[in-house]
């Protein structure tokens, strides 16, 4: 497998009040567990900046618009309780996107199988029209409608096996049946989405987890939601919203997954982009917020990633 790796060092530079879970010491985290040796082989490139316009693939312009404005040009902003912007927020999220696509665009050129986008903030929270848990603009959405509008594609599934429930993602394509979304995370927990019967046109496909699950629910969760619902879709494209919060060390959560976990689950979607999609896979980083849990098991996907 050829993977190639996507990030920057201006993501440390997204900047959260002190105490913030979600703070620039995740993306060190995730950089220094993808130095040793064994990650020779990772193709390592230097995201670049999408042009403003592309986030209206996933927002309106208004919001985009009243989002930019609200950068500040020192210190802090808050556009929720839990969502904070910094002189270089929107710089980190133009870089973001920019990997984003442009890992979309290896992977259908034929310069990739798959890759790995380590950049921050987050996105999956963001809704249409609604900045919320830690996210603002929806590198994800931004991405599959990449895919669709520069390489045609008829049906893209996004995946997101972060803890809490990417509403965002949800709200964006809930009535539109070229994207399948499919997720796995914590319930009752923030953002209070995600119930089984929320299904959209029948592409949204949620597989709640109780507080204390573990590895067998997890499994099950994936054997008989997820992958049944991608099989019948047959994605062209396979995007995986990375979210290591549902690991047993993350303070957020109360779910009981380790790093061998998210190595199942990525290899399980390998073989889902084997059969449908020429491998083609691109994953995001989205949540996990213990240090040690987050780099273990960033490790272990992206290792399976590169392996097969």
């Amino acid at each position: 497998m050829t993977t190639q790796l996507y990030t920057n060092d201006i993501f440390v530079e997204h900047l959260t009040p002190t105490g913030h879970p979600e703070r620039p010491d995740r993306i060190r985290a995730v950089n220094e567990a993808l130095e040793p040796e064994e990650f020779a082989g990772l193709q390592r490139l230097t995201t670049e900046m999408a042009d403003d316009a592309t986030f209206a693939y996933a927002h309106p312009q208004a919001y985009v618009d009243g989002i930019r404005n609200k950068i500040p040009e020192e210190g802090q902003v808050r556009l929720d309780a839990d969502t904070t912007v910094s002189p270089k927020s929107w710089l980190c999220a133009r870089h973001a996107v920019g990997g984003g696509m442009a890992a979309i665009d290896a992977v259908f050129d034929g310069q990739a199988d798959n890759a790995f986008v380590a950049a921050r903030p987050p996105g999956h929270h963001a809704e249409k029209v609604t900045a919320m848990g830690f996210c603002f603009i929806n590198t994800a959405a931004v991405m599959a409608r990449h895919a669709q509008k520069q390489h045609g594609v008829e049906r893209v599934a996004i995946v997101d096996w972060d803890v809490h429930h990417g509403n965002g993602t949800q709200d964006i394509f809930y009535d539109d049946p070229s994207v399948l979304y499919a997720s796995t995370h914590q319930m009752p927990l923030f953002p209070g989405t995600g119930g089984k019967h929320e299904s959209g046109v029948g592409n949204i496909h949620n597989a709640p987890l109780s507080p204390g699950m573990g590895s067998d629910d997890f499994h099950a969760a994936f054997r008989e939601r997820v992958l049944p619902a991608l099989e019948n879709f047959r994605p062209d494209l396979l995007i995986i919203s990375a979210g290591f919060d549902a690991h047993y060390r993350d303070p957020l959560a109360n779910i009981n997954l380790d790093d061998d976990d998210f190595d199942w689950a990525t290899g399980k979607l390998m073989d889902v982009a084997a059969r449908h999609g020429e491998n083609r896979i691109v994953s995001l980083l989205e949540g996990g917020y213990d240090l040690k849990g987050l780099a273990d098991s960033c490790a272990a996907h992206v290792k399976r990633l590169m392996n097969g």
